[in-house]
């Protein structure tokens, strides 16, 4: 795997009854859910990455920070780019910005992945112990 500062993509999406904040409940106004503004943002990095990974490897989120600065009502498209900022080995950062339609700032931030083997990944997450339901 040899990753370059500076691969880009971008997510478009146009927000649907689905995607507000209402429908995943993290609110209860119809406009584009934080949460769904961060899964357009781990996309974007998804990405980024396609093609560039070595046969075995996928890529895991491990932290996202975001400021979801402007409201996007139903029917709005919302573009995010991500870019590869800082490569450490496996550790992956991407700066990740929103636009709406007509430019304006929808949300900013970073998203830190890590690449690991999806065979061993897997493995692992299937042995660890579950937490007890109460």
């Amino acid at each position: 795997m040899t990753l370059a500062v500076g691969r880009t993509a971008t997510v478009t999406v146009t927000v649907g009854a689905d995607d507000t904040a209402l429908a995943v409940g993290s609110g209860d106004v119809p406009v584009l859910a934080t949460p769904r503004l961060v899964a357009a943002a781990e996309a974007a990095t998804v990405a980024a990455l396609a093609g560039e990974l070595a046969d075995g490897q996928t890529s895991v989120g491990t932290r996202i920070q975001l400021e979801h600065l402007m409201a996007s009502p139903v029917g709005e498209q919302v573009t995010v780019r991500a870019e590869l900022v800082h490569v450490d080995g496996r550790l992956l950062r991407f700066a990740v910005a929103a636009h709406s339609s007509d430019g304006r700032l929808v949300g900013n931030g970073e998203v830190t992945r890590m690449v690991v083997d999806r065979e061993r990944f897997l493995a692992r997450t299937a042995a660890e112990p579950r937490l007890p339901r109460r």
